[in-house]
C-alpha cells in the first residue's frame, strides 16, 4: 500500500488507528471513504466506509463510519463500480 493513501484515525478514547484509502467518492455534496485495515503485506483486512463529518472551519478531517444499512448498501454498489478495474476483491 501508498503510505500517500494512509490516514490516521483517533478513536474518542484517544486511540490512533491506522486505516490505507483505497478509494474516495464525493455523492451529494458528502465525501466517501472506502478503506481498509489490511497493511502492506496482508492479503486479507476489513473494508469500512467512513463520512467525511467536517465543517469547513475545522482544521483536520472529522470522518464517522457509516452504520445506516441503506446508506451502507448503496455506498457497497458505488465503491464496487469504482474499484471493478483494481485488483482488489471487496464483500460485504
Amino acid at each position: 500500500m501508498n503510505e500517500d493513501k494512509m490516514i490516521t484515525l483517533t478513536t474518542s478514547e484517544g486511540e490512533q488507528v491506522e486505516f490505507y484509502v483505497l478509494e474516495e467518492t464525493k455523492i451529494n455534496g458528502m465525501n466517501y471513504l472506502l478503506v481498509t485495515d489490511a497493511g502492506e503485506e496482508d492479503d486479507e483486512g476489513e473494508c469500512y466506509i467512513l463520512k467525511d463529518k467536517s465543517r469547513p472551519e475545522e482544521e483536520e478531517a472529522v470522518y464517522e463510519f457509516v452504520e445506516d444499512d441503506n446508506e451502507m448498501d448503496y455506498l457497497f454498489k458505488i465503491f464496487t463500480e469504482l474499484m471493478e478495474d483494481v485488483d482488489v476483491d471487496i464483500r460485504k
